[in-house]
């Protein structure tokens, strides 16, 4: 994988075995990850004439859910397995663009070994299925090509346009790639002035590529501002998200410690990469490192740092760390050795998730205690997919649990979350179905949710879901 130089056929060839491998786990189970879950119920719900943020609520760009409505019109399972198809390939092109990439920088020789690093890095950081990050990884990787790559003038500015039309894309998938967005820009932006000289022409480029990156958002929002509900754009979008609490800083630490942890040894490839080339260009390795500490930069400051928001950090470091897995190859197991260890702590990663957070013949065993019929199912806690399992309808717009019950989301969704949990039990739901209490939930929700159905509801089984029990109750009379 490091000495000889393998052809474009064998290169792909490993990064599809690669891929198969190290995702094969997550094939079919649709509760690898609530995220996930929740953009699949809101594509659903889309495809029967839903509206994001009017029927139901998230602040996720719209274009997340566009891209999981591909998907959902399949039914049951096939639409999970759509979803995953759809990231399997994303994935692949991402890897190949590292490779890409990497040879044109100069570190040919690791340059496949980097696109399998990419690869491997996913699953313990949970890219093991359709997180966001999993599917713009290929198109920033498309961007930073066009980016890093220059050439003569027309060529740099036609493709530099190009690449911001990619970074446009991106934003509706997740706002978080802005900084890497606005790197990219300024890139693009010091080549005019090195190239030029001209600060009327330096101005006039800039509002283009600002114009080009904005262009699906603000498309997004005059479709809203269309029909009448431009703030509730804003409010979802923008406004909500200033609006909503940091976690303790407790579990702020953990989450980063975490993050460290495994990124820690990539980064550290990365940074040995430093000095070493078969050729190239400076340019375009000078590019991936900066790159790469812009990545660092923005999850940092973008804050909470759950092991998924690391993902975006594993495209550009995976790339730099080509320049370290080739300068291997005088130890040829040095690489196999360092890959492989990592593959099985993302393996293991996987597999411990999977038994910690349920299967599907756990949320089937679920679905057939709550039952098809008439009335409306209410998740309070728990999985989203029920409501498709189920056949029921959901009795408020805020499909996501946590949105209602997690202390950090009070008063940053546009409604108060006590008061909708009143009024979703007085419509009645036929079923309510709840988790055991969870970390940073509210207490008081909590207990209204439990009053609740104590009140009015009947246990009707208690089922594994994971290394949890569920509780299913269905409505007295």
């Amino acid at each position: 994988m490091t000495d000889a130089l393998p052809s474009p056929r064998r290169r792909l060839a490993i990064i599809i075995v690669a891929a198969l491998a190290m995702r094969a786990l997550a094939i079919g189970n649709p509760v690898v990850h609530v995220d996930e879950e929740f953009y699949l119920a809101v594509a659903r719900m889309m495809t029967h004439g839903a509206t994001p943020y009017l029927d139901v609520w998230d602040r996720k760009p719209v274009g997340l859910f566009l891209l999981y409505m591909t998907a959902a019109w399949l039914p049951g399972i096939a639409a999970t397995i759509a979803y995953q198809a759809l990231a399997f390939a994303a994935v692949v092109g991402a890897a190949w663009g590292v490779a890409a990439l990497a040879t044109r920088a100069g570190w040919a020789r690791g340059a496949t070994a980097a696109a399998v690093a990419y690869i491997v890095w996913l699953d313990p950081l949970g890219g093991v299925s359709g997180q966001s990050p999993v599917f713009y990884n290929a198109p920033m990787a498309a961007a930073a090509w066009l980016v890093a790559t220059g050439g003569h003038a027309t060529r740099r500015r036609w493709r530099g346009i190009g690449a911001m039309a990619l970074v446009g894309l991106v934003l509706q998938i997740k706002y978080a790639a802005v900084f890497e967005g606005m790197f990219f820009g300024c890139w693009l932006l010091a080549d005019e002035w090195r190239a030029r000289r001209s600060i009327v022409a330096l101005i006039g480029y800039a509002a283009v590529l600002v114009a080009v990156a904005l262009a699906p958002t603000l498309a997004a929002y005059g479709y809203y501002a269309s029909i009448g509900h431009a703030e509730d754009f804003l409010y979802a979008n923008v406004w909500s998200i200033m609006a909503r609490h940091p976690d303790p800083w407790g579990e702020k630490l953990g989450n980063a410690a975490t993050l460290v942890l495994i990124l820690s040894p990539l980064l550290a490839m990365a940074c040995a990469a430093r000095g070493r080339s078969d050729g190239g260009e400076a340019r375009v390795r000078h590019f991936v490192f900066a790159w790469t500490g812009v990545a660092v930069a923005g999850v940092v400051v973008f804050g909470g740092w759950f092991d998924h928001y690391g993902l975006p950090i594993v495209l550009p470091a995976a790339t730099a760390a080509a320049g370290f897995l080739g300068a291997m190859r005088e130890r040829r197991w040095v690489v196999p050795a360092i890959l492989g260890v990592a593959a099985i702590v993302g393996l293991a990663t996987v597999a411990i998730n999977r038994a910690q957070r349920g299967n599907d013949a756990e949320l089937a065993a679920i679905a057939a205690a709550v039952g098809r019929g008439p009335g409306c199912l209410y998740v309070y806690s728990g999985s989203v997919s029920l409501y498709a399992r189920t056949g029921r309808c959901a009795p408020t717009r805020w499909l996501f649990p946590s949105h209602l019950g997690r202390a950090r989301e009070s008063g940053a969704i546009g409604v108060d979350q006590l008061a909708e949990v009143r009024r979703i039990f007085a419509t009645r739901p036929a079923a309510v179905v709840m988790r055991p209490r969870y970390r940073g939930e509210r207490g008081d929700v909590h207990a209204l949710a439990k009053a609740e159905v104590a009140r009015g509801y009947r246990l009707v089984a208690r089922l594994p879901m994971g290394n949890e029990t569920v509780a299913v109750y269905r409505r007295v009379g």
